[in-house]
């Protein structure tokens, strides 16, 4: 190659050198390499925080330590609940004296309503009496002595009425206010059994332990984080849309996921959140020229049955832009 034509080519890849850095040519190639739009994010999941409500006490049991896998209903930590076994059994008994009082109650009541009968019945003989001395004592066969005798009966007889009458309606009273402390009490059983339920915490789904906050023989107070459970059956990718690219995209869109974790694997998801607001890109992202860009945080739902994608995890999206 003679000195010209040497000349020439520098200058040539000099020229190109210039664009490059200028941004001109990679710009000029993302615009013709095609209509996909290419995403990178890290891989997050449902996370449920574990605590004691409303309870303070030393942590007895947590079996569990942090990348554990558990399945839904497994005992993940207790308290010491002793002093609450002691609420319940004092509850118990409670309600067990109620219920004995309501059935004395009831038995009272019974025996009142007995009572009422008997004295009805009396006022009815005695009122035959009575009517059989007035025709007695018309026909002369029967002093007035005998006569009034028979209307003090009847006096009588309908005084105890009314006395056991009233004293039925008290026991009738006395029923209901023992309905209510059986209620009451039940109710404090229940909140007390409710309160010792709260010592034990349970996996509210299959997952992964991500985070153990408490250690065992550990103080806990109330709301205190103890455990944190991933849910890897419903995983995402978070990801950042350039504004550029807002408008070539949809809710619901198929997207093909990828993972350097996985080469040569495709792997389906959707695209489920695209927020409303635009934002400046995290400051995680390397270049000052990218952090200062406006992006949409999106969401892309990813099908993890196999459980191969775990929080933390880089992976890459591919969207093909509908067609219009």
């Amino acid at each position: 190659m003679n000195k010209k034509n040497l000349t020439i080519a520098s200058g040539a890849v000099l020229a190109l050198a210039a664009l490059y850095f200028s941004g001109v040519l990679p710009q000029w190639h993302r615009e013709h390499r095609g209509q996909d739009i290419h995403l990178s994010g890290n891989i997050e999941a449902h996370e449920s925080v574990l605590s004691f409500n409303g309870l303070q006490a030393r942590v007895v049991q947590l079996p569990f330590n942090e990348g554990q896998w558990v399945s839904k209903g497994t005992v993940l930590a207790v308290v010491d609940q002793q002093e609450l076994n002691q609420q319940v059994a004092v509850a118990a008994a409670g309600v067990a004296v109620q219920r004995s009082q309501l059935d004395m109650a009831q038995e009272n009541v019974a025996a009142s309503r007995k009572t009422v009968e008997v004295d009805e019945a009396t006022v009815a003989q005695r009122k035959l009496d009575l009517e059989r001395s007035q025709a007695l004592q018309r026909q002369g066969f029967l002093a007035n002595a005998a006569l009034d005798n028979a209307v003090t009966a009847l006096k009588q007889a309908r005084a105890q009425l009314e006395r056991d009458r009233a004293l039925a309606q008290v026991a009738q009273r006395s029923v209901k206010v023992a309905q209510a402390g059986v209620h009451s009490g039940e109710q404090t059983e229940q909140l007390s059994r409710i309160m010792a339920s709260y010592a034990t915490l349970v996996a509210p789904f299959d997952g992964v332990v991500l985070t153990r906050q408490a250690e065992l023989g550990e103080v806990v107070a109330p709301g205190t984080p103890v455990i944190t459970l991933a849910d890897l059956d419903h995983v995402w990718l978070r990801a950042y849309l350039n504004e550029t690219d807002l408008g070539r995209v949809r809710l619901g869109q198929q997207v093909v996921i990828s993972s350097d974790s996985f080469p040569g694997k495709r792997f389906n998801g959707k695209l489920s959140f695209i927020a409303a607001k635009a934002e400046f890109t995290p400051r995680s992202v390397e270049t000052h020229a990218e952090r200062v860009t406006l992006v949409y945080r999106v969401k892309i739902d990813i099908d993890n049955r196999d459980r191969q994608f775990v929080p933390g995890m880089p992976a890459d999206a591919v969207l093909a832009p509908p067609q219009p």
